[in-house]
C-alpha cells in the first residue's frame, strides 16, 4: 500500500528533558495543518484526515504529547502546559511549517491557544475543540483538587472509573483506553497546570485577541457553557456537534471534520 502518511520519531530536548516524539506526518502542496490532541488521546485521533478528499494535498502533523501514546519523556514530572507548548514549537519548526492551520482539543486546545498567542503571525486559523478558555472548562482537570489522592496511580485509577460512568457521549470509550494512552506520572502536572492557566491565565482575552479566524467547537451536551454567546458576538465561529459531549472525534467525526474544513476554507488558497 502507498503510504498516506509517515510515522516519524523525533528526538527533542524540551526544558532540558529528553523527549522521543512519536508523530504522523504528510507533506503537501497546500497549507499545513497541525493537530494537538487532548488529555488521554493520541495522534491517531486525526489520522483519518487522509480519508477526506477535502484535505488532499494539505501537509499535516499530529504527534503524541509527552506522557501520552508512543512518545517517551525522560521526566514525566516536568510535563505541564509550558512544556507542551515548547514541545509543539520545536516539532513544528522541525518540519519547517512557517504558517499553518491549528486544531487543538481540550488539553491540546489550551496548548494551541498559548502557541497561537506566542506566534500570532504564523497561525492561519484556529479550531479550538473545547479547549480551556475559562475556569468552568476544568471539569476533567480540576478533579486533581476535588478528588485528592496520595499516589498518582490511585488518582488515575479513580479518575478512569469516574469517567467510565459519566453520562456524556463517548466517555466510556475514552475511559477504556486511558491506561494504555497516558502515563500516571504525567497526570498531576498536566492537570494542575491546566487549572492554573484556566483560573489565572487570562485565556479568554488571549483567545479573543488572536488575529486569525477562530472556531470554538463543542458537543451539544456542553451547549450550557456560559461564554458561548459572548465569544460569538466577538467574531468567533461556533460549531455545535450533534450527538456529542467532549469528544467529537469519537462521537461524531464526520461533523467534526466538516466544521474544521469550513473554517480553513476561509483562508486556504
Amino acid at each position: 500500500m502507498q503510504n498516506e502518511f509517515y510515522q516519524r520519531s523525533l528526538l527533542l530536548k524540551v526544558q532540558n528533558v529528553d523527549v522521543q516524539l512519536a508523530s504522523l506526518y504528510r507533506d503537501g502542496k497546500r497549507e499545513p495543518i497541525v493537530f494537538l490532541h487532548g488529555f488521554g488521546s493520541t495522534k491517531e485521533d486525526y489520522a483519518d484526515i487522509v480519508r477526506y478528499a477535502e484535505f488532499n494535498q494539505h501537509a499535516f502533523l499530529a504527534y503524541d504529547a509527552p506522557g501520552c501514546g508512543e512518545t517517551q519523556c525522560a521526566d514525566l514530572s516536568k510535563i505541564s502546559i509550558p512544556f507542551l507548548v515548547e514541545t509543539a514549537s520545536k516539532a513544528i519548526d522541525h518540519f519547517g511549517f512557517e504558517r499553518f492551520h491549528l486544531v487543538g482539543h481540550s488539553m491540546g486546545g489550551l496548548t494551541a491557544l498559548m502557541l497561537a498567542h506566542a506566534w500570532p503571525e504564523r497561525v492561519l486559523s484556529f479550531v479550538d475543540i473545547e479547549g480551556n478558555i475559562a475556569p468552568e472548562d476544568c471539569f476533567l482537570s480540576r478533579q486533581i483538587a476535588d478528588y485528592p489522592a496520595a499516589h498518582d496511580e490511585e488518582f488515575f485509577d479513580d479518575f478512569i472509573e469516574r469517567t467510565h460512568h459519566s453520562p456524556a457521549w463517548g466517555s466510556a470509550l475514552y475511559a477504556a483506553s486511558l491506561r494504555h494512552k497516558v502515563r500516571a506520572g504525567a497526570v498531576r502536572g498536566i492537570f494542575q497546570s491546566m487549572v492554573e492557566y484556566s483560573d489565572r491565565g487570562e485565556l479568554m482575552d488571549k483567545f479573543l485577541g488572536l488575529p486569525c479566524p477562530k472556531m470554538f467547537m463543542y458537543g451539544e451536551q456542553n451547549a450550557h457553557l456560559s461564554y458561548l454567546g459572548f465569544i460569538q458576538e466577538r467574531g468567533v465561529v461556533l460549531a455545535e456537534i450533534p450527538c456529542c459531549g467532549h469528544f467529537p472525534m469519537y462521537s461524531n467525526p464526520m461533523a467534526m471534520w466538516a466544521n474544521i474544513r469550513s473554517l480553513q476554507n476561509s483562508t486556504s488558497s
